[in-house]
């Protein structure tokens, strides 16, 4: 699963590549957490826009919150057809904006002991990451909204499965419209965008355990603390 991720890039790189048309203006964020507020790109009247979502989806048949697993990912495998996400994969598509995201994994330390390490996990050309997601207004008995949002999920590559069996879905630059298109509502074209990142694609290495905290942001929790796998 994706469960902690960053946005550290500044406003201008990010809106080069994703193309909303606002012109946001946000701090880097190192550590990403779960119920916090998100940026994402939809697509709205045949252009690009940026929107804010709370990590953690709600589908619409939901009646009370406080009762009900906060859903960060969704897989990709039968999301076409899982009641939680239908609705959303056909009509509510979006794009996460990141570059990075950490994963743990278990490392032995002397004495036998074995730790979760966490690592970061980035393109190794830095630049920008669009994970497929899906958005859902939620709303409860008395009228209030909230907009919450998931990561969509996939199989490792053959480099990453080192670290962890799972990794965000990221879409191509080139497939951002493909992806983002509800028009008609046929999901075949977006799930077959599901799929694991090229292997060359995505450098990983130690950081600190730090990032474990989410009172921790700043630059020096990517700071490599360790060996590169």
């Amino acid at each position: 699963m994706c469960g902690r991720y960053a946005i550290t890039l500044p406003p201008e790189a990010m809106r080069r590549v994703f193309e909303y048309v606002e012109q946001p203006n946000f701090p880097p964020r190192y550590n990403v957490s779960p119920t916090q507020p998100v940026p994402i790109v939809r697509r709205a009247a045949g252009v690009r826009r940026f929107s804010l979502v709370r990590w953690g989806f709600l589908p619409g048949f939901v009646k009370d919150p406080k009762t009900f697993p906060l859903i960060l990912n969704a897989r990709a495998e039968g999301i076409v057809d899982k009641p939680s996400f239908r609705a959303a994969m056909r009509r509510r598509r979006c794009l996460f904006i990141a570059d990075g995201w950490y994963e743990w994994r278990r490392l032995p330390e002397p004495g036998a002991k074995m730790v979760k390490q966490p690592f970061l996990l980035r393109r190794r050309d830095r630049q920008p990451m669009g994970f497929a997601g899906l958005y859902e207004t939620w709303s409860d008995p008395q009228g209030g909204e909230i907009d919450t949002g998931c990561i969509v999920t996939t199989s490792a590559n053959a480099a990453t499965i080192a670290i962890h069996n799972r990794m965000p879905a990221i879409i191509d630059p080139r497939d951002f419209d493909r992806w983002l298109d509800c028009a008609d509502e046929r999901t075949d074209a977006a799930a077959a965008l599901l799929r694991p990142a090229p292997d060359d694609l995505i450098e990983f290495f130690e950081v600190s355990p730090a990032v474990n905290s989410v009172r921790n942001d700043g630059p020096q929790l990517q700071n490599p603390s360790g060996r590169r796998v």
